[in-house]
């Protein structure tokens, strides 16, 4: 049987690892679960390995990651028999630490073959990364076998860092559809709620979604026939950005038409089902650098965005901008608008979910939907394993 041993550092999350569980029989799944995981993953089937971090060893909070950062975060105890029984390890990214150290084990001799999954949909190639990132992203790049690229913005971007085509397989993420799916027949509710759902940072564009809301709100943006919307604002998920995004809506005058909520995955789906349409805001965004000599202006733009392959599954309308991936994810589905432009947002609402019933459902292609569903994408995942297997190693029996 087949080995597999996925790689995430700390970022395990339940909702990345899910297509695993779906691949065929020959295939045996673990991924390495460190003390420092920031995610729940105890509903997984798939066999969780515990391994020592560097990371492990101070405290949580700014100060442990200043150190790791410095000392440069590694695997440390039980990591090296998880890597030597495995017939293939799958890392992510081209200049993550627990990437690079995978990489590092394969040049080494490593008798595995090393699969990376790639979302960054930017060529920062060294220029625009810090130096610790340049040595990772060199290591990854000289030891990995195959790169797994999200979408073909990725594949695009990992041409000009100068990975050969052969090397790269568009291999998108999967969903529980049927999980999302199940909410559309819910019972209608009684008001709009717009959904705004992501991290709340700067980049995920909640103030947009703010300012689209206030527009509505203050009849500045009206209905077909002048009228005035008042619908709701839910923003799910937590970050630095919560308190002046509170104190914003305040300011605005919709602070009480505002919800933040921070759910559990398994809850999302009906936050979906009570929703009338997702409106998500993504910008581009600059951070990272080599403070205090330099700061290489990294961006980062919209990588995938797994809530709008849910809001398809859930029948939902979906508002967005056209930040990296998204119209590829779409595929013409949804209503798009440039980064920033709330007026764009609020004239959208005014003349789609908000004209007709709450949270109303819309079709999207069944075929798309499909695409995006837990088998469609351990399907994808098991013929780039069988492709990486067949260009030289034979799985341990």
């Amino acid at each position: 049987m087949t080995r597999v041993l996925i790689v995430r550092g700390h970022l395990a999350t339940p909702w990345e690892l899910r297509p695993w569980q779906e691949l065929p029989d020959r295939f045996e799944v673990s991924f390495l679960k460190t003390a420092s995981n920031g995610y729940d993953t105890s509903g997984l089937s798939l066999e969780e390995v515990k391994v020592g971090a560097l990371r492990d060893r101070f405290p949580k909070g700014l100060v442990g990651e200043l150190a790791t950062g410095l000392l440069r975060d590694r695997y440390t105890t039980n990591a090296d028999a998880a890597f030597s029984g495995a017939d293939i390890v799958h890392a992510e990214e081209l200049s993550f630490w627990f990437a690079a150290d995978a990489a590092r084990r394969r040049l080494a001799g490593g008798d595995f073959k090393l699969v990376q999954t790639v979302w960054e949909t930017l060529p920062f190639k060294t220029t625009y990364r810090s130096r610790i990132a340049v040595k990772f992203r060199d290591q990854v790049l000289a030891g990995s076998d195959l790169f797994l690229a999200a979408t073909d913005r990725a594949r695009v971007s990992l041409l000009l860092e100068g990975v050969a085509e052969e090397k790269i397989v568009v291999c998108p993420p999967g969903i529980d559809t049927s999980r999302f799916s199940a909410g559309s027949n819910a019972p209608p509710t009684a008001e709009h709620v717009i959904l705004s759902p992501g991290r709340l940072v700067w980049e995920k564009g909640h103030q947009d979604a703010l300012r689209a809301l206030a527009l509505l709100h203050q009849g500045i943006v009206t209905g077909a026939q002048g009228e005035l919307l008042r619908p709701r604002l839910r923003i799910v998920g937590s970050g630095p950005e919560r308190e002046r995004l509170e104190s914003y809506a305040a300011e605005l005058g919709v602070g009480g038409y505002v919800e933040f909520a921070s759910l559990k995955y398994e809850e999302m789906p009906a936050a979906f089902a009570g929703a009338s349409c997702l409106l998500l805001g993504s910008l581009s965004s600059a951070n990272g650098g080599f403070h205090p000599f330099d700061i290489p202006r990294i961006f980062w733009e919209e990588q995938f965005g797994l809530v709008f392959a849910e809001a398809m599954a859930a029948g939902l309308e979906i508002i967005t901008t056209i930040s990296g991936a998204i119209p590829e994810v779409l595929s013409g589905q949804g209503t798009l608008v440039a980064p920033g432009d709330y007026i764009g947002m609020a004239e959208a609402l005014a003349a789609g979910p908000l004209r007709r019933p709450p949270a109303a459902r819309v079709a999207y292609p069944a075929d798309l939907v499909a695409s995006y569903g837990l088998e469609a994408a351990a399907a994808r995942l098991a013929a780039a394993y069988d492709r990486v297997l067949g260009s030289g190693t034979s799985a341990r029996r």
